[in-house]
């Protein structure tokens, strides 16, 4: 393996402390560029929120004992096992499977669900609101079961994320399918060229007590962000459910059954999180930042994420949907089509507290989709919107979204902040273009020896 530890790369925001001894200090040259490896770059200097506190460096101080090739989940977990929250570098080399066992070899929810009793006849059975009612949630025999293979499954898919981590696809190939990255609390992390698809549960909860018809829950986003977590970068990803995708779901007690959540999802006082460069595609919930009206959950003062040159395609909601927290959505393409697999919600949601700032992002949109829905009040105030487009002609989105509000729903002008740690703002009519072929995984590592552990 090429010895790497003499050449250190750093962005101008980064102290230099964070370098080990005799390193050869370098700027960041950005993707493919200059002398870096791929998986050594740091997140650029003034590259938004996750610029602050230090900065992102994720694994790049890595020595060359900890820099990992894996191929199955148990290599993924071995290796944050045993670099423990030392700067370790992880390349995913082809389809990674959460749903496998330590050798690599599929498992099905009926794996899961052995032992425990559950099946989703008896569990149909006993909850159907024509038995159980629509007053209380489901408890007893068949719930239980339901929670114990719920929890094997989590136990196998859900893989924790260690501090100072660099998790990247070794090409634009690279897969997580069916696995759920934690990131419970830690900080210093990187999630790079990988397509993450399929992330299901295999067992829903029914909630007779969720609106006025009820509704199935699902567990599991493809990156959860949690907990106190911060300087977190997202970039050059995919996120797809293909191929299970919503539509295809079937109907219990006249409600989809639902077995995905969300894309990247920050929460709980989380922090410091740049969001760039990913194409989102035929999925419904995107990026929940805050996950309760109350202050309790740590989250006021935190919460500060920045989303830039993202491409959204007929996605459902929530990006952001943000509470508590500041978000600077910039530079983004929204695209929408009449074929769209899953129902257009909304993409900003102002909840409480929120502070979002969605400047020059473009939104391709056929005549159907009603454009007046880009913004939905979720107890929130205010939104600074400057320099979108629809179909490459200017629209003041605030002006729109009050001009078909209620009186008790208008939003205001946020003047309390000003985004700046921003690298650079493109007219959003230019967007379309410049993103194309740009997002998503599209990084190959240099070619080296493979070490499997």
């Amino acid at each position: 393996m090429r010895n790497v530890a003499a050449v250190m790369t750093i962005s101008l925001g980064i102290g230099l402390s964070s370098a080990p001894a005799g390193a050869s200090v370098v700027v960041n040259a950005g993707i493919g560029g200059g002398r870096i490896p791929l998986e050594r770059q740091t997140l650029p200097m003034r590259d938004g929120f996750a610029s602050m506190g230090g900065g992102t460096s994720g694994g790049a101080y890595a020595v060359p004992g900890r820099v990992y090739d894996v191929t199955t989940r148990a290599q993924l977990k071995s290796a944050f096992d045993e670099a423990g929250d030392e700067p370790k570098i992880v390349r995913v080399h082809g389809a990674l499977l959460g749903n496998s066992d330590d050798s690599g070899n599929p498992l099905t929810c009926e794996d899961y669900a052995r032992g425990t009793g559950y099946t989703l006849d008896s569990y149909l059975a006993a909850y159907d609101p024509a038995v159980w009612g629509w007053d209380t949630e489901p408890s007893g025999g068949p719930e239980n079961a339901r929670r114990q293979s719920a929890e094997n499954q989590k136990n196998t898919m859900v893989i924790e994320v260690p501090s100072n981590t660099t998790i990247i696809g070794a090409n634009p190939k690279a897969s997580l399918i069916g696995l759920s990255l934690r990131i419970d609390g830690e900080r210093n992390v990187i999630v790079r060229n990988l397509n993450h698809k399929a992330v299901s549960d295999c067992f829903p909860q029914w909630d007779p007590t969720d609106g006025s018809d009820g509704n199935w829950n699902s567990e599991y986003d493809m990156v959860q962000i949690i907990n106190g977590a911060s300087n977190i970068w997202i970039n050059h990803n995919y996120y797809t459910d293909d191929p299970n995708f919503d539509d295809q779901a079937p109907m219990y007690f006249g409600r989809p059954f639902q077995q995905h959540d969300g894309s990247v999802d920050i929460t709980y006082g989380s922090d410091l999180v740049t969001v760039s460069y990913n194409r989102f595609a035929d999925r419904d919930k995107l990026m929940l930042v805050g996950s309760t009206d109350s202050p309790t959950a740590g989250d006021p003062g935190k919460l500060r994420v920045t989303i830039h040159h993202n491409e959204f395609i007929n996605i459902g909601q929530r990006a952001p949907r943000l509470r508590w927290g500041h978000a600077d959505v910039y530079n983004n393409h929204f695209i929408r089509n009449d074929d769209a697999r899953v129902p257009f919600g909304y993409a900003f949601g102002v909840g409480y507290d929120s502070h979002i700032w969605a400047e020059a992002n473009a939104f391709t949109f056929s005549p159907s989709v009603d454009s007046t829905r880009i913004i939905k009040h979720w107890k929130g105030q205010a939104i600074t919107t400057i320099g979108n487009v629809i179909n490459r002609r200017k629209v003041d989105l605030l002006a729109a979204y009050n001009a078909n509000a209620a009186a008790e729903l208008q939003l205001v002008s946020d003047t309390s902040w000003r985004p700046t740690l921003r690298t650079r703002v493109h007219p959003a009519q230019a967007i379309p273009g410049l993103l194309k072929r740009k997002v998503g995984p599209v990084l190959t590592l240099d070619r080296g020896r493979k070490r499997h552990r």
